[in-house]
């Protein structure tokens, strides 16, 4: 087992949030509790595993949401469908059609990675019954992008394809260097999706169990500075029982679905009830959309605790990747 700075950091920051959170009634009467200091009290482990798709299939290209009728079955059908050991032949010749029309055969879809006992998708659709989780635009999908945001997915899947210089070619996900459903935003993906939250009223701490990312949010009313970072610099304050933060600085090598290091996010996450937040982020990046969208997210309660995520930079798949590329340009002298 590694342990890092940065995890024995984020876990004193924890414990101190911890020890100054207290739980009481709001003052409405309802259930959900709120801390010394008043505010509603988001702590504890949040699962946001569903089956729910980001954008809306398009075979429901007109249904904004489920019937009670049509749940369980979708949810099935969902599962069913991704399900890696089911669907392998499938995927293979999915893979390597889409290998040739790139223009390679060396395209591996990440289904293909491993078995169906990894994965950890989850098997409901969110409570909403929302048939996607983006809800602005009403169409349920994100916004085309623009000229430039194309140029960069085009040249980010170039880069993924041609033989590797270096680690700093491959995805941060990778190289361990953030999480592929951490964020921020956060978005389900794959397994450990699952958030920590501590707070007190100077800070909120998300300790994401994907990579053990950690965003120490003060609420001060700082500003965002000038120094660019990994995850961005978010900064947080409540307006009324919602905890809204403000993400701004993202690295240029940082990639959102593409995005640029003018991408503006600001997330927020209200208690519904004793067993849900509600999680919501709209992001802007006019120089990659051509317009905001918005992600809602239900969180459910987890009785589970935290577990590790056993990820490093430069272990042997990166030297194999490494050593594969040279190989290969070896044999094409």
């Amino acid at each position: 087992m590694i342990i890092r700075p940065r995890t024995i950091l984020a876990c004193c920051a924890a414990s101190a949030l911890l020890c100054s959170t207290a739980t009481a009634q709001s003052s409405s009467g309802t259930a959900s509790p709120r801390t010394a200091d008043g505010q509603p009290d988001l702590t504890g482990v949040w699962d946001f595993r569903t089956v729910t798709p980001l954008e809306r299939p398009a075979e429901l290209a007109d249904k904004a949401f489920l019937t009670g009728e049509e749940v369980a079955a979708y949810a099935a059908e969902k599962v069913r469908s991704s399900n890696a050991d089911l669907n392998r032949e499938a995927k293979k010749q999915e893979t390597t059609e889409r290998g040739q029309v790139n223009g390679t055969s060396e395209t591996l879809d990440l289904a293909l990675a491993y078995n169906d006992f990894w994965w950890d998708r989850g098997t409901a659709v969110v409570e909403t019954r929302r048939t996607s989780l983006v809800i602005d635009p009403p169409t349920g999908l994100i916004p085309d992008l623009t000229p430039d945001g194309a140029a960069r997915v085009a040249e980010r899947v170039r880069i993924n394809q041609r033989a590797t210089e270096g680690p700093e070619d491959r995805p941060l996900g990778e190289r361990c260097i953030t999480g592929f459903n951490s964020g921020p935003p956060m978005l389900p993906a794959a397994y450990n999706m699952n958030v920590q939250i501590f707070q007190n009223a100077d800070y909120v701490v998300l300790l994401n169990e994907m990579v053990h990312n950690a965003r120490i949010i003060p609420l001060d009313g700082s500003d965002h500075g000038a120094v660019p970072m990994w995850t961005g610099v978010s900064r947080g304050h409540w307006e009324g029982d919602t905890l809204v933060v403000e993400t701004k600085n993202f690295l240029r090598e940082t990639s959102f679905r593409s995005s640029s290091d003018n991408l503006h996010l600001v997330e927020r996450i209200q208690r519904q009830d004793e067993d849900t937040l509600v999680y919501t982020f709209t992001v802007t990046d006019p120089t990659t959309w051509t317009a905001p969208w918005t992600v809602e997210l239900p969180m459910r309660s987890s009785e589970l605790p935290m577990f590790e995520y056993a990820c490093h930079e430069g272990n042997y798949g990166m030297e194999g990747t490494l050593s594969g590329a040279r190989a290969i340009e070896k044999s094409n002298e």
